[in-house]
Parts: structure tokens; C-alpha cells; sequence
């Protein structure tokens, strides 16, 4: 097992390219909506004060795919180019929520069309760049993809109560996909990305909200524990999969089960139920005993620096107490709307956009940028 940190900077840039049919059944591109495809190299280049040279990036399988296993890769070459270019590490995204128009993760075939996508890209990416580490997240969020399609009609296949059944498919189709990249490239490495949250009881609860409170709660490793084969083995796990544990962690990831609300977070405010990040990822490490990465991290508008200032002293621990805590990428670096209302913009970026014409100008949001030179000057990261 590679215990190697292959990430060239510890601090990353992570680029929203959700391309899901939203719950308006409207297919979103937000590479294209941000800018980010058009200003790819600009965006690049404003990294450089922050010495950020890895990022997160997507390949959109829904564009990719023409037809079933036929691929248009032009698009994500001059994606890779333009790393090239500008000494970007990119770590890619295979399915980040979206899938072809004739797909879904319940459809027969949707995991020899997955699959077949994982061996036409490390082939295509290979013809490019033989020689660099690849690093790739095979499925996005498999827990939330499952929960949004599979019980609240958010996506593909817009059902309700059937969230465990699409995870089931997804993560047949995710061993099935790592063992695809690795026969076509032993050396890819594998990133996981899922979200890590708290659900706790309420105050009032009963023993038996308090009960399906922690079942929530530990439902949320079911992901890794199918990939690591200690659950549903007939689908092929083995602890050789878990490389590099991503976990994404936003301001509203901590919740009570019923009723369903947030817990403040903010240092004096903070809800006596909230757990520290640093505690919720050492609890996850001690799981899995792998290295790990804050894949994503973000809050909208004004306490974007407060949040900064959080994650830096949370990081701070983690890495004190010398553990293989191996990144932190902020996600989105640039601003970007919400998926089902396209007119809502979160200003969560580290830049916000200015429209001029149609297309956006970056603006560099000052107080999360000072915030984030602090951050990285104190962990010296």
C-alpha cells in the first residue's frame, strides 16, 4: 500500500464541476456557469500568491460520453494543457454527480458504462502525460449523490426511498471502476471524497431518537466501510482501496436528527453538541488507520475568514499530534451558484465574480484572502 503524499501543495484549489440534472430535471454545468472553463488559466494564475499547485477538477462524464462508450475527450485536454502550463496538479473528479442523459445508477448497465469511462481516461490522460502521479476521485460524495437521487427527488433518478439501493449501485460501480484503473495504470492513485458530518439527538430526545440519531451518524462511513469490504463483500472491497481518505466538511454539516437544525459553530457560540473537526477527523482516522485530506471546506459570504481562522486552529491540532493529515482544499475557490436556483449566487470563493457582460471577472474577496495568508503562514503550509 502507497503511503506516499502525492499532493504537490498541502493547501488546494477545488473548481465546482457538478454537471447533475438538478431538481428541475435542468442539467447544470458549473464549470461552464462559473467561468472557471473560459478563465482556466487566469484562475491559475491567481493561485501563485497563495503557493496553491494542487486542485480539484472534474472531467463531466455527462459531457465527455457522446454516446454510450463513445468519448469526446477535447475539452479535458486543454484542461490538462492548461496544468501543464501553469504547473497545476490537477486531481480529477470522474462523477461528480452527473452521468449521461440515458443513465442512471439503477440502470443495468450503469456500471460497464463507468467502468469503460475509467479506462478511456487513464488511457486518454496516459497519451498526454505518461509520466506525472494520477490521482483520481472515482464518484463524488457517493453518500450524498445516493440520499439526493435515491430519497428526496434532487437528481437522477428523482426517487424516495430507495437511497440505499442507488449507494448499493454506486459503489458496485466504484470497485468495479478502481479495478479498471488499475489494470489500466497500477499506479493511479485513489482519492475518496465524502462528506463527514454529525447527527446528534435533541435535548428532549427519546432512547429511541437518541438510538436512530447515532444510526444516522454511523451511516455516513458506510461508503468506506463497502470499499474497504468490511460491509457488502460480495461487491469486492478490500482494505487496498482505501489510499487517500477526502472528507468535506462545510458549516452545516452537524445537525439534530429530529427535529432537523443546525448547530452554531462560531467559537462563543457554538452549540454544545458541536464536535471540533479535528475530533470528528481523529475519530475517522482511527477507523481506517489511512492517510487523509479536507477535500472540501467553505462558507458563504461574510464569516468565509472566521472560517478560515477555524479551520486553521482545528488543522493545527492534527497536524501537531503528527498524523498523516496530508491537505486542505477549499471548495469552491471560485464563486458559484447554487445548483437547483442558478440565479443564487454563495459567495463562498476565495474570489467573487463581477458581471460586466455575460461572461464574469474575477474579484478577489481581500478579508478571506488576508485570512487565508494567515492560515498558511501559521501552519506553514
Amino acid at each position: 500500500m502507497n503511503n506516499t503524499n502525492p499532493f504537490h501543495s498541502f493547501w488546494m484549489a477545488g473548481y465546482e464541476c457538478a454537471d447533475h440534472l438538478n431538481a428541475f430535471g435542468i442539467r447544470v454545468d458549473l464549470i461552464n456557469t462559473t467561468g472557471h472553463l473560459h478563465l482556466m488559466d487566469t484562475d491559475y494564475k491567481n493561485l501563485a500568491p497563495f503557493k496553491i499547485s494542487t486542485v480539484r477538477e472534474g472531467v463531466r462524464w455527462s459531457k465527455v460520453e457522446t454516446k454510450p462508450y463513445q468519448y469526446d475527450w477535447s475539452v479535458v485536454g486543454n484542461m490538462i494543457q492548461s496544468g501543464q502550463a501553469n504547473n497545476i496538479q490537477q486531481v480529477w473528479d470522474l462523477c461528480h454527480f452527473g452521468y449521461p442523459d440515458d443513465l442512471t445508477p439503477l440502470h443495468p448497465q450503469f456500471t460497464n458504462r463507468f467502468v469503460a469511462l475509467c479506462t478511456a481516461f487513464v488511457q486518454f490522460y496516459r497519451s498526454i502525460d505518461p509520466k506525472s502521479t494520477l490521482i483520481v476521485t472515482p464518484i463524488n460524495e457517493v453518500s450524498f449523490l445516493s440520499w439526493l437521487g435515491g430519497d428526496v427527488k434532487g437528481t437522477s433518478p428523482y426517487c424516495t426511498n430507495q437511497g440505499w439501493e442507488v449507494k448499493y449501485n454506486l459503489m458496485k460501480a466504484y470497485i468495479k471502476g478502481i479495478d479498471a484503473l488499475k489494470a489500466a495504470d497500477p499506479s493511479v492513485r485513489i482519492l475518496t471524497t465524502e462528506p463527514l458530518i454529525n447527527i446528534v439527538p435533541s435535548y428532549a430526545a427519546t432512547s429511541e431518537e437518541i438510538e436512530h440519531a447515532a444510526a444516522l451518524h454511523e451511516a455516513q462511513f458506510q461508503v468506506t466501510e463497502i470499499l474497504s469490504g468490511r460491509m457488502c463483500p460480495e461487491l469486492g472491497g478490500s482494505a487496498d482501496y482505501l489510499d487517500i481518505l477526502g472528507y468535506n466538511f462545510y458549516y452545516n454539516n452537524q445537525w439534530t436528527s429530529a427535529p432537523h437544525e443546525f448547530l452554531d459553530w462560531k467559537i462563543g457560540e457554538a452549540n454544545p453538541k458541536f464536535i471540533p473537526l479535528h475530533q470528528l477527523l481523529i475519530s475517522a482516522f482511527k477507523k481506517y488507520n489511512r492517510p487523509f485530506a479536507l477535500t472540501e471546506t467553505s462558507h458563504p459570504k461574510e464569516d468565509r475568514p472566521l472560517w478560515i481562522k477555524m479551520i486553521e486552529a482545528e488543522s493545527q491540532k492534527l497536524l501537531q499530534a503528527e498524523l498523516p493529515f496530508w491537505g486542505i482544499c477549499w471548495y469552491p475557490m471560485v464563486n458559484r451558484p447554487d445548483w437547483d436556483y442558478l440565479h443564487d449566487w454563495h459567495y463562498a470563493g476565495i474570489w467573487d465574480d463581477v458581471y460586466h457582460t455575460d461572461s464574469p471577472v474575477r474579484a478577489l474577496h481581500v478579508p478571506s484572502a488576508e485570512a487565508l495568508l494567515w492560515a498558511q503562514s501559521i501552519l506553514n503550509k
